[in-house]
């Protein structure tokens, strides 16, 4: 049995495409989230138009990227990447474009989901609006990124700040990726509007288990190599430094580092990776280390199963779905106890957790794991069991039974 329901909903990513490559600097768990949840919905008899600015001159104005969910890129501000404070000038553009679709279209809609707080800028204009209910997902909060930012480039403004905290007034609903993140929400902006949890998903039929041999045979690695994998945004809040600084101290086994993510360029992404880069020389692993940029979404798999152990060094992670993906593909994870990683790897039971991001605890961790067979096989053999909870079906439902709710409607279960 399934849940279906004909709503027409008006998504909001502002900010991010959920069809841009991932691995940059504002691209990630959130662009999937997105993406995947919009697909999930729209199998389910949902209508999903997904908002987002156009940040390239090529790009089709709709986009249908599965049946009864598409793309539609509105132009507000140059066809590039901008960021995220300065799209705020824009937001008069954006709610123009949008309504200009409607109006060419005829478009309306039952519901507003909006993602991130520049979309929970506009998604509460267009809920006076349109006379529509609003439901807002944060993925991460402006107070909590400012207790753990390590430069200048990563604290957030008051602004954000002052707009999460309307947004949260102004929503029917919040979704909370974790229980974690609704308490943190309480404790730094109060509860206005019910807070629901609902984690975020993986596509369990793509994440799924390698063969081990088979992974390392398609991307070239030996297989007498213990392979430590760290996939994510190339930024200094996840925790890249202390991996390298942990990696070097396990200099007597034989260890290679594989780090997935990051487009070298301009800006500061580019910055961060060649200061890596210069670090992994000066502790004397880069002949170990390969940086190998952001890959294809379908190609991870291939990665964390060739991996012995994936590595979350993170200093805050609303949610954490690399660290899905991974146990997803049975392989355990090293991360910090921060966040939603609290609750997504169990403590010797999935992975390893790490009280704060220090080297020498993070090399202690990765040393058991890579030298302890009997802990290793104990850890991947609940991995996958550990995450068939967050499959994308299930969370559709759970959302469709909030949008229920907030319509003040009934779910009909019906046969598929």
């Amino acid at each position: 049995m399934a849940v279906r329901v004909s709503l027409k909903i008006a998504v909001l990513s502002m900010h991010t495409c959920p069809l841009a490559p991932l691995g940059g600097w504002e691209t990630g768990g959130m662009n999937v989230y997105v993406r995947e949840l919009g697909r999930a919905l729209a199998a389910r008899d949902a209508t999903i138009d997904i908002f987002t600015r156009r940040q390239a001159p090529d790009v089709a104005d709709v986009v249908e990227y599965a049946p009864g969910a598409r793309v539609i890129h509105i132009d507000a501000g140059p066809h590039r990447h901008v960021d995220k404070y300065d799209i705020l000038d824009y937001l008069p553009d954006f709610a123009c474009g949008i309504q200009r679709f409607r109006a060419l279209t005829g478009s309306s809609y039952d519901l507003i989901h909006s993602h991130y707080w520049l979309s929970g800028r506009l998604g509460l204009l267009f809920k006076d609006r349109w006379g529509v209910p609003m439901v807002s997902t944060f993925h991460t909060l402006a107070q909590l990124k400012n207790r753990v930012a390590e430069s200048a480039a990563e604290r957030e403004q008051a602004v954000r700040y002052e707009i999460e905290r309307r947004t949260m007034a102004g929503s029917e609903r919040i979704v909370a990726l974790t229980a974690v993140d609704r308490q943190q929400m309480i404790r730094h902006y109060g509860e206005h509007a019910p807070i629901v949890v609902i984690p975020g998903g993986v596509d369990l039929d793509r994440f799924r288990p390698l063969p081990r041999r088979t992974a390392r045979a398609q991307l070239g690695l030996a297989a007498k190599h213990k392979v430590v994998l760290f996939v994510g945004r190339i930024q200094r809040l996840k925790g890249l430094e202390v991996l390298l600084r942990a990696f070097a101290q396990l200099g007597d086994l034989d260890a290679r580092l594989l780090i997935v993510g990051g487009r070298p360029g301009t800006g500061p992404e580019s910055r961060e990776i060649t200061r890596l880069q210069h670090l992994a020389s000066r502790l004397g692993v880069a002949e170990r280390t390969q940086f190998l940029g952001a890959l294809a979404h379908e190609e991870l798999p291939t990665y964390y199963s060739a991996a012995d152990v994936s590595v979350m060094p993170s200093s805050y992670e609303s949610f954490g779905l690399v660290a899905v993906e991974s146990l997803a593909c049975g392989t355990p994870v090293v991360a910090t106890r921060v966040g939603g990683l609290r609750s997504i790897v169990r403590d010797g039971e999935t992975g390893l957790l790490v009280p704060w991001r220090d080297a020498e605890l993070f090399a202690e961790r990765l040393r058991r794991v890579l030298t302890d067979d009997a802990l290793r096989r104990h850890l991947a053999g609940q991995a996958r069991e550990s995450v068939l909870g967050y499959g994308w079906d299930r969370i559709a439902e759970e959302h469709l039974a909030l949008y229920a709710e907030v319509r003040g409607e009934k779910l009909v279960a019906v046969s598929r």
